[in-house]
């Protein structure tokens, strides 16, 4: 089980206040949502709980450990990480990059074993890209990509994920694919972490969402506490339709707040 915690949390990017003075505690076992609009933070503070942006104040803790003293390994081994908009070099297979996540449990110099090639396999079925394999990564399509780079997270075997924007490029019967992938690891007591920008999928998947705004975080709670007439009206400029239907919220933004 894997917690993360922020503490009077904030970063500086240059002379900007990306996030300020975030407190908030993840815990396993629940899919989270951080939403908001362009340039709201959101990816900064992920970044930042995972050690990859440093604090200008408050610490980040992993299971009570900060993690500025964490090793790399270590925090990829507790926290799987699906970047935004990853852009592939190599010409590697399929197959070759999603076993590129085994890489925090490997040794200097050590091959994969059977239960590696065990994960790999299974991550790539998850992630529906079985069938791609042997492709070139670089020759994919950006949907296509994007489903392997998921792979590639999945293949970590953390107990934790954060991934964001995931939905990304995604067709939509992927994009409702994705969704209940990350469900079903959280409801399997891992702790998910997902940015979005589709309020209905957000509204519909998460068990509680995170709504920021200016590097602030103004709204903390379950999906439809946080989605708001009010608080879409505050944060994004918006007037939406806000709808239950059988299957779950729908959320229709509908024009902008004169």
């Amino acid at each position: 089980m894997v917690t993360l915690r922020a503490d009077s949390l904030s970063v500086r990017l240059g002379r900007h206040a990306a996030v300020r003075d975030v407190d908030v505690t993840l815990t396993p076992g629940a899919l989270v949502g951080i939403i908001g609009p362009n340039g709201a933070g959101k990816s900064t503070l992920i970044r930042a709980l995972l050690g990859l942006a440093k604090p200008q104040a408050g610490q980040v803790t992993i299971d009570g450990q900060d993690v500025a003293q964490l090793d790399r390994q270590a925090i990829a081994r507790s926290v799987a990480y699906l970047p935004q908009g990853q852009t592939l070099h190599w010409p590697l297979s399929v197959e070759r990059l999603v076993a590129l996540g085994r890489l925090p449990h490997l040794g200097p110099l050590s091959r994969l074993t059977a239960a590696d090639e065990a994960a790999i396999e299974a991550a790539m079925a998850r992630a529906d890209v079985l069938h791609l394999k042997g492709r070139v990564a670089t020759e994919l399509s950006g949907g296509e990509r994007a489903r392997v780079l998921l792979a590639r997270a999945l293949a970590v075997g953390a107990r934790a994920l954060i991934a964001d924007e995931p939905l990304a490029a995604l067709d939509p019967g992927h994009q409702i694919d994705v969704m209940d992938l990350l469900r079903e690891e959280a409801r399997a007591k891992a702790l998910v972490v997902t940015v979005l920008h589709d309020l209905s999928m957000a509204a519909r998947y998460c068990d509680r969402l995170l709504l920021m705004e200016g590097g602030a975080l103004v709204a903390d709670g379950a999906p439809m506490e946080v989605l708001t007439p009010e608080a879409l009206a505050q944060v994004y400029g918006v007037t939406a339709r806000i709808e239950q239907a059988g299957d779950g919220p729908m959320i229709l933004p509908t024009g902008r707040v004169r």
